[in-house]
């Protein structure tokens, strides 16, 4: 299995999804729990850089992966988000998707709170320039490699073997 990684952050070790041109991966710092990444397994900065092939391999791993997510956290939503450059948020140049289970009850998102999830976004994606940077005040800490990895682990169980596994 070849190396996978986001920008130049290797992360092979919490990829759960491969397909021949996509894949996913928790992540450090999960704003919900379920919040994982879908990128391109080729490195590039914009949307507009992706062939078409890469592009609808994208959103298939973006529509495959939200389906598992959305059910494996017995969520009633998704939140699907990319920041598509510099100007829109962008921090790590590597095109990537975040897809976040929602709860219509019980996330810290719902209800009126519902739009916060947008700001707590923006700064997640500030934060992954820096991973390992923790506020005093901030209560989502890095996870540990091992605890990111037994979470793949558990989600790749849920595709089956033609989905690149």
């Amino acid at each position: 299995m070849a190396s996978l990684f986001f920008s130049t952050i290797e992360v092979t070790r919490q990829a759960f999804y491969r397909s021949s041109l996509s894949y996913a991966i928790v992540n450090l710092k999960p704003i919900v729990p379920g919040h994982v990444l879908v990128l391109p397994t080729r490195h590039v900065p914009r949307l507009a850089d992706l062939s078409e092939p890469e592009l609808a391999s994208l959103m298939c791993a973006v529509q495959k992966v939200g389906s598992v997510i959305e059910r494996v956290y017995g969520a009633d939503a998704l939140t699907v988000a990319c920041q598509d450059g510099k100007a829109a948020g962008q921090s790590v140049p590597h095109v990537h998707f975040h897809l976040l289970p929602r709860k219509t009850a019980g996330d810290r998102f719902s209800g009126r709170n519902n739009d916060q999830i947008y700001p707590a976004l923006e700064k997640a994606e500030a934060e992954m320039a820096q991973p390992f940077k923790v506020d005093a005040d901030e209560d989502r800490v890095p996870r540990t490699m091992d605890e990111m990895e037994k979470e793949a682990t558990w989600l790749k169980g849920f595709f089956p073997a033609e989905d690149g596994q």
